[in-house]
């Protein structure tokens, strides 16, 4: 995409992180569409399909974040890291921005970042790289199985890594029961919620 100048723009607004090590923290989020993992619970499908989402000049987007008040910017999906972030993040830093991404890690990434929150699929492994850089590692809990997923991935990301089990939303009154159990069991990880969706935000 000509050197990351121009994305395909799902939607841009200014709201509060709801998951993960900065929770609570007001941010600048940037959703871009285009996303071959498929989640099946994933509560972004619309942002699948980059065709229904126009490209839009990189500046106008730049430019919206440089006008808010926000000093964090998070980009989103969809899977941001299909795309070159690099120009993105080089123009984001000129007034000194807070570079967040959430990511699958199924592809390498570009662009320089802050934070890096890596949630890795069964159905499409992160690559070895992204692992090496993760400050987080999100783990996606739906089914009591998946806490094997997530003891295999702890075992790739780096030492200084912070491990978070998440339950899936629709699953979280069944499934938080046992994220709770297997944390005081293994303080190692800990526990993500969703808190903008009990807050009713974006």
């Amino acid at each position: 995409m000509d050197n990351g100048k121009h994305l395909p723009l799902v939607e841009q607004f200014y709201s509060i992180q709801g998951e993960g090590f900065n929770v609570g923290k007001p941010a600048w989020f940037i959703r871009l569409g285009g996303c071959d993992v498929g989640c099946s619970w994933c509560d972004t499908k619309f942002s699948w399909n980059p065709d229904l989402h126009p490209l839009v000049d990189t500046d106008s987007i730049i430019e919206s974040v440089r006008k808010s008040a926000a000093h964090a910017v998070v980009v989103t999906g969809g899977e941001p890291s299909m795309y070159n972030l690099d120009y993105l993040c080089s123009e984001l830093k000129k007034f000194d921005a807070e570079t967040f991404i959430e990511t699958s890690g199924a592809y390498p990434l570009t662009g320089e970042w802050d934070w890096i929150c890596l949630s890795p699929k069964q159905n499409a492994p992160a690559v070895p790289a992204v692992f090496e850089r993760a400050n987080e590692l999100k783990i996606i809990v739906q089914t009591k199985s998946d806490l094997h997923w997530a003891e295999v991935n702890a075992e790739k990301v780096n030492s200084e890594c912070i491990l978070y089990l998440q339950p899936e939303w629709s699953q979280y009154k069944k499934i938080l029961p046992v994220i709770i159990d297997y944390v005081q069991k293994d303080p190692r990880w800990r526990i993500s919620l969703q808190v903008h969706k009990f807050m009713n935000i974006p």
